[in-house]
């Protein structure tokens, strides 16, 4: 039966995960060597060496400029300099996979990274995103099978040692919203964020050192020490400033989000794209009010993923006092102003947030089934206090990393979900349609249904066009402008009935590229 067709957003979704390696019998194998293997073993669910690096540029600046070199050259460089002494050429090493639901996932230099197709709707991106741990946890148990050890794969953003990696945002927003007002906007906003979206930690890091302490709610938040710019790898900063629409620059902005942290929590990702996405269309009308304004966004950041009291108490710009819940609130209140919440999935998350920040004010404990960063400290605590330890034991710091090992069988978030301890917001069917075919509502369908159909006819492929070849000629299918209401339907119903790519091009009217 055709499941009911959900109401898409007017704006694109997506997530991309860098996943955490490890050999359970060799903590020093070549983790690069590991990842390019276990991208690889995904051959039966996409078509490899097919992305278009050509038109990719990280050092277009959203203030307008392009950045002549960013902090994380260097480390680009040094990664480069390394693979040459691989026995492997470029495409080998990167292993870059398209994928039959429109996703993407490649090795990038030292982790496998799993990049959602674009979704229009929060419940196809849920979807979408435990796509990615199902196949990369099958990805593992191949790799392991014909490394003859035992590869684990962590959706997390820590090694405790002071390095992180990320699971980066994108929401694909009107270029019409001024960029000043998007940064004003989005920083008390994400900083306060984390108390719904943090995934939790055991212990505090910075740069190449990890330390012993407390719990905090965050994985990130020790990482982040710039207010605004470009760089993702190095002095990361809480508004990435990376200006690559993969659309219509004219028309586009892709708001590009670095300071998440990886959910395992289905509700927990639902709410924090929900509201994020919420935010950013509320700011298309409207400047946030300046009594939102904090005083000290970063000191602001990190004190509230630290606080051990859950008070999360902040210090605003125009004076006083408030807490990330407070802020929060008003948030989502304005946010009811400007935003048109008799959409249903509008509707649901808007609820679901309000009714999220009354529960943290009045027991936080209450959403240990649905919060990361909430179930992983009962998890601990409750162990803590069952076996007398402190919160600086290193059992308690592998029992947090076990807490995201992507294995149904082993995984203790896995554990908590199958035995009915964590609540779910999408089902197994929706996560296995999810790893065979795309969103339909994005133009991550076209992508996908060329990967299943046609795949020996391309060229190259990018988030915003398709190249193929029909009778020794090549053709452009721009996606550029495709979203639910200008073309996208079109695009897919010819993709749909096409029997071969020179249906595509009759139907479409496409002309050859030339040379």
């Amino acid at each position: 039966m055709e499941k009911k067709r959900l109401m898409p957003w007017s704006v694109y979704f997506g997530l991309e995960t860098e996943f955490g390696i490890s050999v359970l019998e060799n903590a020093d194998i070549d983790v690069v060597e590991e990842s390019i293997h276990l991208v690889r073993s995904a051959s039966q669910l996409g078509s490899p060496n097919l992305w278009d690096y050509t038109k990719e540029d990280p050092h277009q600046d959203a203030r307008g400029f392009r950045a002549k070199e960013l902090r994380q050259d260097e480390d680009e460089a040094n990664f480069f300099s390394q693979d040459r002494q691989r026995p492997y050429s470029f495409e080998e090493i990167k292993s870059d996979f398209v994928l039959r639901n429109g996703a993407r996932l490649y090795n990038d230099h030292t982790h496998p990274e799993y990049s959602t197709a674009e979704c229009s709707t929060l419940i196809e991106l849920v979807a979408q995103d435990k796509a990615g741990e199902r196949i990369l946890e099958e990805c593992a148990k191949a790799a392991s099978k014909k490394r003859h050890h035992t590869v684990c794969m962590y959706k997390n953003n820590t090694d405790f040692a002071g390095h992180s990696y990320g699971c980066h945002e994108n929401y694909l927003i009107p270029r019409l919203i001024p960029w000043d007002r998007l940064v004003e906007g989005m920083l008390p906003f994400l900083i306060t964020r984390q108390i719904y979206a943090g995934a939790g930690k055991l212990g505090w890091e910075r740069e190449d050192h990890g330390m012993p302490g407390g719990y905090q709610i965050s994985q990130r938040a020790d990482f982040f020490t710039e207010l605004v710019g470009i760089d993702t790898m190095n002095r990361r900063p809480i508004i990435n400033t990376r200006d690559e629409p993969h659309a219509n620059p004219k028309l586009y902005r892709r708001f590009h989000v670095i300071l998440g942290d990886a959910n395992l929590s289905e509700f927990s990702t639902w709410l924090k794209v929900g509201s994020t996405a919420l935010v950013l269309e509320a700011l298309q009308y409207e400047r946030i009010p300046k009594k939102f304004f904090l005083a000290d966004p970063l000191f602001a950041h990190r004190s509230i993923s630290r606080d051990q009291k859950f008070r999360w108490e902040i210090e605003l710009a125009q004076g006083g006092r408030t807490t990330a819940i407070e802020l929060q609130h008003e948030y989502a209140d304005w946010v009811a102003r400007y935003v048109d919440l008799d959409h249903p999935e509008k509707e649901k998350v808007w609820k679901s947030w309000k009714e999220t920040l009354d529960k943290l004010l009045k027991d936080p404990y209450a959403l240990k089934d649905r919060l990361d960063w909430m179930a992983k400290f009962w998890l601990l605590q409750t162990f803590k206090e069952d076996q007398n330890l402190s919160w600086e034991d290193p059992w308690l710091q592998s029992l947090d990393l076990e807490y995201h090992l992507v294995d149904r069988n082993r995984g203790l978030f896995y554990a908590l979900e199958s035995a009915g301890d964590i609540i779910r917001v999408t089902t197994d069917e929706d996560i296995c349609q999810a790893i065979q075919q795309p969103p339909s509502s994005s133009r991550a369908f076209i992508r996908g249904k060329f990967i299943q159909r046609f795949s020996k006819d391309l060229i190259n492929v990018q988030w915003d066009y398709i190249a193929f070849r029909f009778c020794g000629q090549s053709y452009r299918l721009d996606l550029a402008s495709a979203f639910p209401g200008v073309d996208l339907e079109t695009y897919c119903e010819v993709i749909d009935k096409a029997k071969n790519v020179g249906d595509v091009v009759r139907n479409l009217n496409l002309k050859p590229m030339g040379n």
